[in-house]
């Protein structure tokens, strides 16, 4: 694998050198399936030149002159195909000849190419990563990137493969750990090693493109670089930004930020409502857990539903989107629903149980 190195343009680069730089998730085979399907190439190669052998076995000549059995075929197919070639069996007509130069030797290559699968993987697996780097940076569009795999980044990941069902392919991990990168790799994210402070990194995860870019980076300033440099790069993007520091806040929103979420006192205020109310924290993570329990969700109100109140509906209605901007259920500018509306609503993920 290439190391990155920081003072390189890796924006600049052919896809052939991003090879180690960025990485395609690898498709799931089980190591005695990929076994398997080689022996199997092998017998087919072997089968063949048997078949293309005892086809033409008038044209061969046995050094004991009794002509060429089904038995005699596969011998000297097994031995010309392992390149052991004894001798004793051997094409004298100029068909024969010309069969062994054409049929008999692409097939000693191909049945070779099997045997040693694993060695010639490791030779071609910089030319396949290479492709599939060009082919998705060609293709790639309305992505998610994530900016830090660390404990917030993981959990962000968690949460739009769950909540939102979006593809693994569809989200870019942008982080300088390879042991983070190799974690996110395999979840079947894509991976590109690099600081997300650059743009040339962030050109190379194709943040241009991007729908999303969420910034979990493990320091503020570094957040705000980041969080500036995908906003240059993706003037429409919605950028999600996680900081340490309430006092921060300001520069993120100067940044670029759509939204941004203070780790340290929304946890802090957890913490303070666990000592006297310990079960509405118990309710918080019911409903910031998207896979089990009640969720908080997002749906367009139906047609049915406009004109009246969001508090009357059979969900739950927490809030009301409208023109991107968001109101409270209890606000008297929703007070009739409109087309156009969204709803943000609590959502049954599971049937009813106790919380633990």
């Amino acid at each position: 694998m290439i190391a990155y190195d920081p003072r390189v343009r890796v924006a600049d680069e052919p896809d052939h050198s991003l090879v180690g730089v960025v990485r395609m998730p690898e498709p799931a085979l089980s190591p005695i399936r990929s076994i398997g399907r080689r022996i199997l190439g092998a017998l087919l190669a072997l089968v063949a030149a048997v078949f293309i052998v005892y086809l033409g076995r008038d044209g061969y000549r046995d050094v004991n002159e009794d002509g060429l059995s089904l038995l005699d075929a596969f011998y000297y197919a097994t031995v010309s195909l392992s390149t052991t070639g004894y001798g004793d069996i051997t094409p004298v007509t100029n068909s024969a000849r010309l069969i062994n130069v054409l049929v008999i030797t692409p097939l000693r290559v191909l049945f070779l190419i099997v045997l040693v699968g694993t060695t010639l993987e490791v030779l071609t697996e910089r030319s396949r990563q290479a492709f599939r780097i060009q082919k998705w940076r060609t293709k790639v569009r309305d992505h998610v990137v994530v900016v830090g795999f660390g404990t917030k980044g993981r959990a962000a990941v968690k949460t739009l493969l769950g909540d939102e069902a979006i593809e693994p392919n569809k989200i870019v991990v942008v982080d300088t750990d390879q042991q983070a990168l190799d974690a996110a790799a395999a979840l079947g994210l894509v991976t590109v090693h690099g600081s997300a402070t650059r743009s040339d990194v962030l050109r190379v995860a194709a943040v241009q493109r991007a729908r999303a870019v969420v910034v979990a980076a493990d320091r503020d300033d570094s957040a705000v670089l980041a969080t500036l440099t995908a906003r240059e790069l993706a003037p429409k993007a919605h950028i999600v930004v996680s900081v340490r520091e309430a006092e921060n806040v300001h520069l993120l929103k100067q940044s670029g930020a759509n939204q941004v979420v203070v780790s340290s006192e929304t946890a802090g205020r957890l913490l303070g409502m666990a000592t006297s109310t310990p079960v509405v924290v118990d309710m918080f993570e019911d409903l910031l857990t998207p896979e089990s329990g009640l969720a908080i969700a997002e749906r367009p109100a139906e047609k049915s539903e406009e004109g009246g109140s969001p508090r009357h509906l059979p969900d739950i209605v927490l809030g009301v989107v409208r023109d991107g901007e968001l109101y409270r259920v209890d606000a008297a500018a929703v007070d009739a629903i409109e087309p156009g509306d969204r709803l943000l609503y609590v959502k049954k993920v599971t049937p009813a149980d106790r919380v633990e």
